[in-house]
């Protein structure tokens, strides 16, 4: 099965693939727009709509991979070869690699017509209870359902952010977690200057715990989106 996955311009759908790595081995133009684009053995049938809203979609694609983290990151590196950095906020974005439930780890892509491609890691399980985290780890995970599987980001915010209150005292690697979340939520949402004072704080527990660690990457990645400090 094929499905065919709207967009309101044709073009701009085949450059943002291209950018994540998949090439062009079918277009037309007439009589309708289409095309398909390749990536391994994923193929993606394109059909360019117009007057089609990307911000109304309600389409979602699941899509299953050997290596996720592999994957996840070569998009990254080609955004950021053709755009200069990765997109985490608008149409089309990249999000970031995170537990979704129980073992399960993943990432979605939301394309340039709002179409959520969701990838997932082969093997993961769904939450069980030996997998489930507890404290404010659990919040994170309930916060990131919200935020990447529903893209509700004005509650997954408002849930971490009680969640960093209520658990104060929590394992500063988890608090580091919730901060980088919140960090990426407040981008999506147009609050930058919030985020730029979010990452500050998430620098300083790292600084001062001498141990913790986060992905170079990922906070090189948000910082880039908020754009230039005032």
């Amino acid at each position: 099965m094929y499905p065919i996955l709207p967009c309101p311009d044709l073009t701009e759908a085949i450059e943002f693939y291209g950018s994540l790595g998949f090439a062009v081995t079918y277009r037309q133009e007439k009589p309708n727009p289409s095309a398909v684009v390749q990536l391994e053995d994923m193929a993606i049938h394109l059909a360019g709509v117009p007057g089609y809203e990307p911000e109304s979609s309600p389409c979602s694609v699941i899509v299953t991979v050997p290596d996720a983290e592999r994957l996840r990151s070569e998009f990254a590196a080609g955004l950021r070869a053709s755009r200069g950095r990765v997109p985490v906020e608008g149409v089309p974005r990249l999000l970031r690699l995170r537990r979704k439930a129980g073992s399960a780890v993943g990432f979605s892509v939301i394309d340039t017509g709002g179409i959520w491609l969701r990838f997932y890691q082969e093997g993961s399980q769904e939450e069980t209870e030996t997998t489930r985290r507890d404290g404010l780890a659990r919040v994170i995970d309930v916060a990131a359902r919200q935020g990447e599987a529903r893209g509700e980001d004005g509650l997954a915010l408002a849930k971490v952010t009680a969640g960093l209150d209520r658990y104060a005292d929590a394992p500063v690697a988890d608090r580091i977690e919730a901060r980088v979340y919140r960090a990426e939520l407040l981008i999506r949402l147009g609050r930058a200057e919030e985020a730029r004072s979010e990452l500050d704080a998430v620098d300083a527990l790292i600084a001062a715990s001498g141990t913790a660690e986060y992905s170079a990457e990922t906070l090189l990645e948000l910082r880039t989106a908020t754009g230039p400090g005032t």
